[in-house]
């Protein structure tokens, strides 16, 4: 701790809270990098950033009081060890990004009279629909117009704890049904809602403090609906460029096709369907999807007789092992022998792996495989070679002698890792040789109409509960070098799914309900002094309104089994 200075604060205009035996009791606010603060009545996070940051810093929309996330109007007391969240961190974006939903929510009820449904993400924003028809051109500037009064009026995000019956009524006569229905599932009291001129939403994390922190924003019109667009950590001060993939559209599209045939829109209809005893038909259909992409991946390579290698490429947690193996059997049942190789065998030995800038190990930089020698093998094998395929022990961190293995005249290789279509890797075959997939769970279903289960979470959710089971890894490690995973994936794996020849969309509406079981014990095991005790708890606050759903009816070849377990390929 580095102290600054120390300030006292003494009745600044703040609420005076009763104390014990009636008497002020002087409390110590620590600011993480920042001065020390001491204080004999109540104050909050605007207050400490204020002497903070005399300055001003309209980048911090949040503070972390204990290691919980929370709003800047949150008060405190008691002795506090706080850090100040802004827009340069994942959380701090995400909390700008909730902030700004809201901002378009009212905003199209006030220019247009209607309501509007968030859909999914695409190019780094967000795609929303009117259900009541096309969003036209005049449309969209309207809400464009709305928004940026709206940010000109700086309106409070204010932060109100109600009862689970006065919260029911309120979206009830909102119009928020689906709200009101999510509440009674996950019996949620009281309910910590956010109010915005009229308007009220629920969040399971923060809001900035008010709508004048929201000023980076654009929209684009896009198919019957509207992008809206954001900052992101890459572009912090900027928005980044707005490409519509025709290959993500695509997923999309195939994506509303599934819940439009499985009956569901937000979580409250999978609470529906689970209750009605549905759960395995909400399985079936789901996995039944997964096949006929599947297949018609499949088919499509075996049109093409000079792939040699198809490479597949995501992030972490995308389900890369389990869609190598079961594109293996849909490639055999085309008629090809096809043969699996995980890069991620090819790991440099733990102690040899790259430093960060913090002087931890790196993971996720290129450089942490063994790039001469996966180079080596491949070009062997290519050439019809035996080779020696290492295998890595993730919990001794080495690499051991593997299988030998030989592609014979007219085989496929399916190489799987995050880095499965760098150019680094893909350029030593020959483009006509090589068939690229990228995979990632790119939708999911969401809590209601304006509040998204975020795909980083999900994927969060599928590394925690295996790397718990198979990698040795407690749930605090995992959530500590978590913003590193996405900062490398944002810097090493997204930007080369354009090399893809295809998406597939590694995501099963049913599976935060079968991740729930195994993630609930796991999360609840971090400890209150950890520094990610707080991403824990939000993880929890949004699983709570999960419904459950029992394992025993998945698969053993789901993509799901490869981080739950039971899976029938040897992961």
């Amino acid at each position: 701790m580095i102290i600054y200075s120390i300030v006292h604060f003494s009745q600044r205009g703040n609420p005076v809270f009763p104390r014990r035996g009636g008497l002020p009791l002087t409390f110590t606010v620590y600011v993480k990098n920042g001065p020390v603060f001491s204080s004999d009545v109540p104050i909050t996070g605007k207050s400490v950033l204020a002497e903070s940051r005399p300055d001003g810093c309209d980048t911090v929309v949040a503070w972390r009081v204990n290691n919980y996330l929370r709003s800047l109007d949150w008060v405190i007391e008691d002795n506090t060890n706080v850090e100040f969240i802004d827009t340069s961190s994942f959380e701090g974006m995400e909390v700008y990004r909730r902030s700004l939903s809201f901002l378009l929510v009212l905003a199209c009820r006030r220019a247009l009279g209607r309501n509007i449904v968030l859909r999914h993400s695409i190019s780094e924003g967000y795609y929303w629909e009117d259900p009541e028809g096309h969003l036209s051109q005049d449309d969209i500037e309207a809400i464009r117009s709305m928004m940026a009064d709206l940010v000109s009026r700086d309106l409070p995000f204010i932060r109100k704890v109600v009862s689970l019956d006065k919260a029911r009524a309120i979206f009830e006569r909102q119009g928020s049904g689906e709200v009101a229905r999510l509440f009674k599932w996950a019996g949620v009291d009281p309910v910590e809602l956010y109010r915005c001129a009229d308007l009220y939403g629920y969040y399971y994390a923060p809001l900035a403090p008010s709508t004048g922190y929201l000023k980076l924003f654009d929209l684009k019109p896009l198919g019957p609906g509207m992008v809206l667009q954001f900052p992101t950590i890459n572009y912090p001060s900027a928005l980044p460029p707005f490409r519509a993939s025709k290959n993500l559209s695509g997923v999309f599209l195939d994506y509303a096709r599934w819940l439009e045939v499985l009956g569901l829109r937000t979580m409250d209809s999978l609470h529906q369907k689970i209750a009605e005893g549905k759960g395995l038909e909400v399985i079936l259909i789901s996995e039944a999807f997964h096949a006929l992409n599947l297949g018609k991946i499949a088919e499509e390579i075996a049109s093409r007789p000079n792939v040699k290698v198809v490479a597949i490429s995501g992030p972490s947690g995308s389900g890369k092992t389990t869609l190598s193996e079961r594109l293996k059997i849909q490639l055999q049942v085309c008629g090809k022998n096809p043969m699996t190789l995980a890069m991620d065998n090819y790991f440099v030995d733990r102690e040899n792996t790259p430093r960060d800038e913090e002087g931890n190990y790196d993971f996720e930089v290129i450089e942490a495989l063994e790039l001469d020698m996966l180079s080596g093998h491949l070009g062997r094998l290519l050439a019809g070679e035996e080779v020696v395929i290492p295998q890595f022990d993730f919990i001794e961190g080495k690499k051991f002698p593997g299988k030998k293995v030989k592609l014979q005249p007219g085989d496929i290789l399916i190489m799987e890792g995050i880095h499965g279509l760098n150019d680094r890797i893909t350029d030593v075959i020959p483009k006509e040789e090589r068939y690229g997939i990228f995979v990632s769970p790119l939708t999911g279903v969401y809590l209601d109409d304006h509040n998204r289960t975020s795909t980083t979470d999900n994927r969060l959710l599928r590394r925690l509960v295996r790397d718990a089971r198979t990698r040795g890894h407690s749930p605090e490690s995992t959530l500590t070098i978590w913003p590193k995973v996405i900062k490398g994936a944002m810097k090493y794996v997204f930007p080369y799914q354009k090399r893809a020849d295809i998406m597939f969309n590694s995501s099963l509406p049913y599976e935060l309900s079968a991740l729930r079981a195994y993630a609930d014990p796991i999360l609840h095991t971090v400890p209150e002094c950890s520094p990610v005790y707080g991403d824990a708890q939000r993880l929890l606050s949004m699983l709570r309104f999960i419904p459950m759903l029992p394992t025993e009816n998945i698969p053993n070849n789901s993509i799901i089994r490869e981080f739950i377990g039971g899976t029938c390929f040897d992961t």
